[in-house]
């Protein structure tokens, strides 16, 4: 089965959508969000200010708090938007990751783009963990429904719910932040085992 259709029995996206915004109010959005990005990826989220944030997009910070309310709250719009990214480009997008590729390389494909999104968002996916609902939100049940078909169309049989909720455990911030800080593992690695684990559980 090579042809995992794009929607694959999940549907659209589980978000809410975005309310239109004027041309300038958008246009800002994006900006801190590039912005915000851009020094997540340089220097970690806990060295990210919202000084930082304001000075890096050319706003004045009022505009940063007027926007999204608080640091918490601009960075759980970036964690939402970066969420929606990778989603589209699992469900829409090409391959390796897109429906045009085949089951088992969609999967494998898509546990190294996971672990490269949970690296880069750690730190806010392991405070959402705190909170049982947020830890298994919609968000997690996309993930799950496509790791779960993903599965069924490379051959793999068995439990196939219990399956995908091992591989994706392999993917939570928690265990990847222990795996790379207090076992000095590297991204690389960590993608070759769970490659490794999503194959035999394939039959591969």
């Amino acid at each position: 089965m090579d042809g995992v259709t794009a929607a694959e029995g999940v549907g659209a996206l589980p978000f809410p959508t975005t309310p239109q915004e004027r041309g300038d109010a958008a246009r800002n959005r994006l900006r801190l969000l590039d912005a915000a990005r851009t020094l997540i990826a340089e220097r970690g989220t806990d060295a990210v200010s919202m000084d930082d944030i304001a000075a890096a997009a050319g706003v004045g910070k009022g505009t940063v708090f007027r926007r999204f309310g608080s640091r918490a709250g601009l960075m759980m719009v970036l964690l939402d938007s970066d969420e929606r990214a990778l989603q589209e480009a699992v469900l829409f997008g090409p391959p390796p990751l897109g429906p045009d590729a085949a089951p088992l390389q969609r999967l494998l494909a898509f546990g190294r783009e996971r672990l490269r999104f949970v690296d880069v968002h750690r730190q806010l996916l392991s405070e959402a963990n705190r909170d049982p609902d947020a830890r298994y939100n919609a968000a997690y049940a996309v993930l799950h429904t496509h790791v779960r078909v993903l599965l069924a169309a490379a051959g793999s049989t068995g439990d196939l719910d219990l399956q995908a909720d091992a591989l994706l455990a392999l993917l939570d911030a928690d265990y990847v932040t222990r795996q790379l800080v207090e076992r000095d593992r590297t991204l690389d690695g960590l993608g070759d085992a769970w490659e490794s684990v999503a194959r035999k559980l394939c039959g591969k």
